[in-house]
């Protein structure tokens, strides 16, 4: 049933009701991503695979007890994530400024729906209800919320993982953009680790889940940068296959 309210000053999640309600009824072990806050198009892209691995994303959340807070979409990627995580029984939390929804963008029929006046509003809300961020393949809106995260990451402002999801190769030019980035000094070798792509949702929920063994296994499946070595001035990182990392503002 959908709970439409405006939101208040943006929490953190811990203690949040609708977590400590999945938790309770799921079992969750203590430590375990209890919301996840998803990233996803609102466009279904012109091959199968992304909304084919949104569903898998929904049910999988839905049977590991995992609550979803998402853009409260129901079209795209962003309605097959819902549209299966719901019919599995799953909690899945709308964020959505009034403006698109008195356009009609937003669902109505979520577990829980909360109704804010801005962009903003809605990006802080969804920052601070989540235990880490997974980016399923979208446009614009859903790279700018990555790397809006990305960049609070970089700065120290969270400690929430960030994760990218696609089986298709989606994601390849983005990793190697990143991998460029560091190569050329713009980001550091530790920086470069705070996004990792992954290729199942059974890595991906790894990862969200901040395992310390799912790092190897989701830097496995990164192909190989095209960048050119570190020059002698920027510090040298690990190899090109562990994986791509966030992109730090410019210095100077």
């Amino acid at each position: 049933m959908s709970v439409p309210h405006s939101a208040g000053p943006p929490h953190d999640g811990r203690g949040d009701p609708g977590t400590e309600r999945t938790a309770r009824r799921t079992g969750a072990r203590p430590g375990a991503v209890r919301t996840l806050c998803v990233f996803c198009g609102a466009s279904p892209g012109v091959r199968p695979g992304p909304v084919r691995l949104a569903s898998e994303l929904g049910r999988a959340c839905a049977r590991q007890g995992i609550r979803i807070v998402y853009g409260a979409g129901g079209v795209g990627v962003m309605g097959a994530l819902s549209d299966a995580a719901l019919a599995e029984g799953g909690e899945v939390v709308g964020v959505i400024p009034q403006e698109l929804m008195d356009r009609e963008f937003g669902r109505k029929d979520l577990t829980e729906l909360r109704i804010v006046e801005s962009m903003h509003q809605r990006k802080a809300l969804m920052h601070t209800l989540g235990d880490a961020f997974l980016a399923l393949p979208g446009g614009y809106g859903t790279l700018e919320e990555l790397f809006e995260a990305a960049a609070w990451a970089q700065l120290g402002m969270h400690a929430k993982p960030l994760v990218l999801l696609d089986d298709d190769g989606f994601f390849e030019p983005l990793a190697r953009m990143l991998d460029h980035a560091r190569d050329e000094g713009f980001v550091s070798p530790a920086e470069r680790l705070l996004v990792r792509r992954t290729r199942t949702v059974e890595e991906a929920l790894h990862a969200a889940s901040g395992d310390p063994t799912a790092q190897g296994r989701t830097a496995s499946t990164n192909p190989p940068s095209q960048a050119a070595p570190p020059t002698p001035s920027a510090p040298a990182g690990p190899s090109a296959a562990a994986g791509p990392s966030v992109l730090a503002p410019e210095q100077g």
